[in-house]
């Protein structure tokens, strides 16, 4: 899953807009955005991050530019506790170019909670111009629905992503988020084979821009 990876089987598989989401960090944004430049001009790479709140849940927070992600990652690396990522265990954590050379590794271990609540986090992404919205809400833990067993009517919220809607929806269970929010099922692609697209998960927009996704997720259903 580098750069010029991403980049290229995303423009194989016919994508317009992927988002780059690592946990904790924007550190590798801009090397996607370089590749997709040189391998796949016509796919538009939203800068993002997979936040994980202080209450142990993740959210997806996306950015209208690398430099507006960058200074929110530099936030959200404040606020990760001072514990070192012990490769033998966690494996690396490695920060690469758009030609997926190495150039540094981050010492905190990203996969941590930051002390970033959740009711803070809506906050911290309109700083930057970006916006957010709970991930995998159907999972058994890192999910608002496992940490706080609902999501909190006053953050706002008008998307979530369900990973698996079959399971989640089956006999009718659950339909009231199917009413109160925009649904998506992202790819959450942690391997190469989770980049294949599937046409029943499309979203229509009427641009390709990080504009018009905005607005399409942040308008209340």
């Amino acid at each position: 899953m580098t750069p010029a990876t991403v980049a290229g089987l995303a423009a194989l598989a016919g994508l317009d807009m992927i988002a780059v989401c690592d946990h904790n960090t924007a550190g590798n944004v801009r090397a996607v955005q370089r590749a997709a430049a040189a391998l796949a001009p016509g796919l538009l790479v939203i800068p993002g991050i997979e936040l994980t709140c202080s209450e142990e849940l993740h959210l997806v927070c996306l950015f209208p530019t690398a430099e507006a992600a960058e200074a929110a990652g530099a936030e959200i690396y404040a606020a990760l506790p001072p514990i070192a990522n012990r490769e033998e265990i966690f494996g690396a954590q490695r920060l690469v170019d758009e030609e997926d050379r190495e150039y540094g590794r981050p010492e905190k271990l990203l996969s941590n909670a930051t002390a970033i609540s959740i009711d803070d986090a809506p906050a911290l992404a309109a700083r930057y111009g970006g916006f957010c919205y709970p991930a995998h809400i159907d999972r058994d833990s890192m999910s608002v629905l496992s940490a706080l067993g609902e999501i909190p009517p006053y953050l706002g919220f008008c998307t979530v992503e369900v990973a698996d809607p079959e399971r989640f929806f089956a006999g009718g269970k659950n339909a009231g988020y199917a009413e109160a929010y925009h649904l998506l099922t992202c790819s959450d692609a942690h391997r190469t084979e989770a980049l294949l697209p599937d046409a029943s998960h499309a979203l229509h927009l009427p641009a390709c821009s990080f504009a018009a996704l905005k607005a399409a997720l942040t308008t209340p259903k």
